[in-house]
């Protein structure tokens, strides 16, 4: 209620002086005459003093049913705005313009990103719509048209500050015998509410994408964990199979076997909850493996490794070489008569690093045919783990038997700890 008083009592000081004002101005033009119309200036005042009245009154009543309070700071024709917002200088700037450019009424708006600045201007609502007022409605004729707003973004660290100026399209001489019947506090709401819901729809988004992610993450690890599930332990069997045959008949190569068993699954059961390891790991489990079936095989099967100590960090899908080996054994040297030599070699290049396994055995259309499914889940692991320009290509090798690759972009660290 003071405020509302405060703000009548102003308006009506102002509009005092300047009737004084112009009552001086006016004796001086009548005083040459003995019946002066002083009538019609203290009409004129009075009418004067009544609008006034009312305009307060009028942007009292409209503060009160916007804001749902009366105080200085929303009677007062120019506001002002603080907002921080959780976003770079450049997003919020083009959130701000969008703000501002759906202002009811907005008209001539200026733009300049290079400052990030905003200015534009918003038409007051007309009574007249469009029409010009009477010659005689003076007040009409002298009201202020339109209000101006200008933005400012002031870039942080990560975040950004927006300062917010709403006034009258006057010089401050309007504070002293005008109001705008609460139009500037109206756009410093209207904006404030854009800005509001353009960063919590945009947070919405953004935890909608992140749920989203996390979701796709979750069905790749159990679609991993269920293709890790799947590599083929049938060698497990048989290993114990002939461990078991070995106790009664070569009791010292039985023991052999069951150290080498022990330590394939020392270095294998740690990682199976991870779908992932290291060329260095997976060829220590590989090579454990295969000693096992050297005892098995005898010198039908012989190993070379060539594999740069550089290399032995390189990201790679767990019991991946596993499988190629797995293949190259079941599928070409043990089906030959005379058995034959397992390559295990890798390779750097600019932008990508191959391994390749490969042996002399019988080849495409000789050995056993398999079902397929150790491959498909080793292409669908590298796809899912290091990307799609990861894969595997089977070829034949020269003179016999198969080389099968695997390829993996230089950048497969970073993209698996992206995935």
């Amino acid at each position: 209620m003071f405020a509302s008083l405060a703000l009548i009592l102003r308006i009506l000081l102002a509009w005092a002086a300047a009737i004084i004002v112009a009552g001086f101005v006016w004796s001086g033009i009548f005083s040459g005459m003995d019946d002066g119309p002083g009538w019609v200036f203290g009409l004129l005042a009075m009418f004067v003093a009544v609008t006034a009245i009312g305009s307060c009154i009028t942007h009292i009543r409209r503060v009160w049913l916007i804001a749902g309070r009366l105080d200085g700071t929303t009677l007062s024709s120019r506001q002002r705005r603080q907002i921080e917002l959780p976003m770079d200088a450049g997003p919020a700037f083009a959130l701000l313009e969008k703000a501002i450019a759906e202002l009811p009424r907005v008209e001539d708006i200026e733009s300049a990103a290079g400052s990030l600045q905003v200015r534009a201007y918003v038409r007051r609502v007309d009574p007249y719509n469009g029409r010009p007022p009477s010659r005689w409605n003076l007040p009409a004729r002298l009201a202020i048209r339109r209000n101006s707003v200008l933005a400012t973004v002031t870039p942080g660290q990560g975040t950004s500050s927006v300062t917010l100026l709403f006034e009258p399209d006057a010089g401050v001489w309007a504070d002293l015998l005008a109001v705008d019947e609460g139009s500037n506090f109206e756009n410093a709401e209207a904006v404030t509410r854009a800005i509001t819901r353009r960063v919590s729809e945009q947070r919405r988004d953004e935890q909608a994408a992140a749920e989203q992610t996390a979701t796709e993450k979750e069905l790749s690890v159990a679609k991993l964990n269920l293709l890790h599930a799947q590599v083929e332990p049938h060698f497990l069997y048989n290993t114990l199979a002939n461990a078991q045959v070995l106790t009664r008949t070569d009791p010292p190569r039985a023991d052999q076997m069951l150290g080498h068993l022990i330590q394939y699954l020392r270095s294998s059961l740690p990682s199976v909850e991870e779908s992932m390891s290291t060329l260095g790991v997976e060829l220590e489990r590989t090579q454990a493996y295969l000693e096992i079936l050297k005892i098995r095989m005898g010198a039908r099967l012989a190993l070379q490794v060539d594999v740069p100590p550089a290399l032995t960090g390189l990201p790679l899908p767990s019991m991946a070489l596993q499988t190629l080996v797995e293949n190259a054994i079941k599928h070409g040297l043990e089906p030959k008569p005379g058995g034959g030599t397992v390559w295990i070699i890798a390779r750097a290049f600019d932008d990508h690093v191959t391994l390749t396994v490969a042996d002399d055995g019988l080849g495409f259309g000789q050995g056993t045919s398999g079902t397929g499914i150790g491959l498909k889940n080793l292409r669908e692991r590298l796809r899912l783990t290091c990307g799609d320009r990861a894969g595997v290509a089977i070829v034949s090798n020269f003179p016999s038997g198969v080389a099968a690759t695997i390829t993996l972009p230089r950048d497969a660290r970073e993209a698996i700890h992206a995935a």
